[in-house]
């Protein structure tokens, strides 16, 4: 079976190579308390898939690594993907869209609320393409209230090899 890329194969084209990435990563959720400096590594598998890989150290925390794939499912006309880390034990599948502009991808998925013990609530990281050589992440998750709440944001600049 051979699948051609789509479009939207070529979108996360632009996500490929290396970055630098810098962040407001808190330790406790709203607590602005730490920054964050990583390297996240993005190749593609035979322009499906993308495979990005970060690592780096986590304030408060120490050495972290993660792991994200990201593609395209034209049946469901839906980005889909996987993230994990290093520092939790759980696997955070995404499914999402591109915004009519084709520079804002709205990745939701739901996980452990961090601040209600037992609770699972939604969240979503939302990629946008500022140019070819930087992105900006943010992430937010849908406090008990039903406001979305900021919990992090970083900024991808893309390395240049020397």
């Amino acid at each position: 079976m051979k699948t051609e890329p789509q479009k939207e194969h070529r979108w996360l084209d632009q996500l490929l190579g290396e970055w630098t990435v810098t962040s407001d990563m808190p330790t406790e959720p709203g607590k602005d308390d730490g920054d964050l400096d990583w390297i996240e590594r993005v190749r593609s598998l035979h322009g499906l898939w993308v495979v990005a890989e970060g690592e780096g150290e986590m304030p408060g925390g120490g050495a972290a690594t993660t792991m994200m794939t990201l593609g395209y499912d034209p049946r469901r006309q839906r980005f889909v993907g996987t993230w994990v880390g290093s520092m939790m034990t759980h696997m955070w599948v995404y499914e999402g869209t591109l915004d009519e502009s084709g520079k804002v991808l709205t990745l939701d998925c739901e996980g452990i609320d961090f601040e209600t013990e037992g609770r699972m609530t939604r969240y979503q990281d939302i990629i946008s393409i500022k140019d070819a050589d930087h992105r900006h992440l943010t992430a937010r998750m849908l406090a008990a209230d039903g406001t979305w709440k900021h919990i992090m944001q970083a900024d991808h600049r893309r390395r240049r090899s020397s």
